[in-house]
């Protein structure tokens, strides 16, 4: 273990030390550290496709705090054009001129410091970011994770899971039609980020009230890549 310390990059290795793989159980909410996340890819397979932009929106004591807001557009040297593109609609003019993918990272891990990672249907986003620090920084990502999807299943009676084999997770615009909340810049990183961020604060606060007591790590549906 020793022989791993003295060699990983110093920034992977002060990542590591800060960032505990799940809060306390009954850690205030109050004091956790959120960072919602986006990212834009070039595809939808984890180990092949890679991140063409990437935006974070941090969370403390309950309030977004907007001015540490960030967002990149990731050099790639391959953006193919295809069904993803359609969507995000980033030109490989614009990646071709964005930063190298190593420097976003090594600004992106002292964001990650000791937080909760947020996004909608994080998993894919997370897992793409875990593949991304092992090619770079030989870590994984260590941080618990927490998909609104799951979140507004366990709090809203409206999308509660059923025994219905064919139910799905909503979407960032369903649940953004069914809580008033007007989405920005849909489809891409830094809009995303800020909406699901939005859409988190809204989802705690409601389900604050149902268990009508603040709330503890506890009562959150972690998972981890």
């Amino acid at each position: 273990m020793n022989w791993f310390r003295r060699h990983r990059d110093p920034l992977a290795q002060a990542y590591r030390d800060a960032t505990p793989r799940r809060p306390a159980r009954r850690q205030a909410w109050m004091e956790l550290t959120f960072l919602v996340l986006d990212a834009e890819t070039t595809g939808f397979k984890v180990g092949q496709d890679r991140m063409l932009s990437l935006a974070t929106m941090p969370i403390r004591h309950g309030d977004l705090h907007v001015g540490e807001a960030a967002d990149w557009v990731v050099f790639q040297a391959s953006a193919p054009v295809n069904a993803a593109s359609s969507v995000h609609g980033i030109l490989p003019s614009e990646t071709a001129a964005g930063t190298a993918e190593r420097a976003v990272l090594a600004a992106l891990l002292p964001r990650l410091h000791g937080a909760v990672v947020v996004g909608h249907h994080i998993g894919f986003d997370a897992a793409i970011l875990d593949e991304a620090l092992r090619r770079h920084f030989g870590t994984g990502l260590r941080n618990p994770l927490l998909d609104t999807a799951a979140l507004a299943m366990a709090t809203l009676d409206a999308f509660a899971r059923t025994a219905y084999p064919g139910q799905r997770p909503p979407t960032l615009e369903e649940l953004c039609a069914h809580c008033g909340i007007t989405p920005l810049d849909r489809h891409t990183a830094a809009g995303d980020a800020f909406t699901t961020a939005e859409l988190f604060l809204l989802l705690c606060a409601r389900l604050r009230r149902r268990l009508d007591r603040p709330l503890q790590a506890r009562d959150l549906p972690f998972t981890h890549v």
